[in-house]
């Protein structure tokens, strides 16, 4: 997979079939973490017709995950609805995308993990004035764009720094003639190698 593309639903704070079908993975208001139906293995190819299609004409390598929430929002005169995004799953959802930029390898970068509104401004394929996510729950009213996406972009990769650092203190606090933990800590001293 090459880069994750990050949505609201346009829906209530509960993932619903719809949601399933359209994204890899849904935070629900309450900061339930809800499987769609296909893994984003799915979408290594979008030619057979068999895959999560979460981002007009961006499908082709790219995760799809959303926090359902901003039924009813409107941008202008910004309106946020009866369902909008709450602290508690944002903050799931800043965890679940650096636990799949983690898993699949993925650098967070502007191009790589963007917002669903950033699709167009940074990769020129037209998204008919998608504006998810361009709002926060501590923001007035919908900012820039690649702002607001930047601001996703260093939760995640603070969320990656510290997962990080605390498994090198576990590694640490363990025995060293532990075999396992010899092991271990090989492996990440590799991956840190490899991803320096």
């Amino acid at each position: 997979m090459k880069r994750i593309v990050m949505h609201w639903s346009a829906g209530g704070h509960n993932a619903t079939n719809s949601d399933k079908r359209h994204y890899h993975e849904i935070v629900e208001g309450d900061g339930d973490r809800v499987r769609g139906d296909l893994l984003p293995e799915a979408n290594l190819s979008t030619a057979d017709g068999i895959y999560t299609p979460h981002t007009r004409r961006f499908n082709t390598g790219a995760i799809g995950l959303a926090m359902a929430c901003m039924s009813g929002a409107r941008e202008r005169p910004f309106a946020k609805g009866r369902y909008p995004m709450t602290t508690v799953q944002l903050e799931t959802f800043v965890d679940m995308v650096a636990e799949y930029a983690d898993t699949y390898s993925i650098d967070v970068t502007r191009e790589n993990v963007l917002t669903h509104a950033e699709v167009q401004i940074t990769h020129g394929v037209a998204q008919n004035g998608k504006w998810d996510i361009t709002w926060l729950p501590h923001m007035a009213k919908p900012g820039n764009p690649i702002e607001v996406g930047d601001h996703l972009r260093e939760l995640i990769r603070a969320r990656l720094d510290s997962t990080f650092n605390v498994e090198t203190e576990v590694l640490a606090s363990l025995e060293p003639q532990n075999e396992l933990a010899i092991a271990i800590a090989k492996l990440v001293d590799d991956y840190m190698r490899e991803h320096a």
